[in-house]
């Protein structure tokens, strides 16, 4: 897939910008649809300007991060004393956050460890 660069504002409170790259979004047609393009100030390049800032981008991402986390804490007959949870996260001009995928899954990577013996 082609790439092309993005431009995300970091919150939705200021102006910063940066610049990502992804993957170059569908063309589509009809009123209102595609992607914006701005300047990058300073420069004449023209980016894809994302749909979100990466503030509300995390801000959707993290319940469902909270509740995998919740999920393996409470639901254990031994509770563990630490999870650890790794997961891909992919920016995309269009979707803001998504996670990332290989092969067309999404997988999570699980780890629980227990500190002392509970026997």
């Amino acid at each position: 897939m082609e790439k092309e660069l993005a431009q995300f504002k970091l919150s939705d409170e200021d102006d910063m910008t940066f610049l990502v790259e992804v993957d170059r979004p569908p063309v589509t047609s009809g009123r209102g649809s595609g992607v914006q393009r701005v300047a990058v100030p300073g420069t004449n390049q023209l980016v894809i300007e994302a749909s979100q800032s990466l503030e509300a981008a995390l801000n959707q991402v993290r319940p469902v991060i909270s509740e995998v986390v919740s999920q393996m804490k409470s639901g254990l007959t031994t509770p563990a004393d630490a999870v650890e949870v790794t997961f891909g996260l992919k920016l995309a001009a269009e979707a803001g956050v998504v996670f990332g995928s290989v092969g067309g899954e999404v997988t999570f990577e699980v780890t629980l460890k227990w500190s002392k013996d509970q026997g």
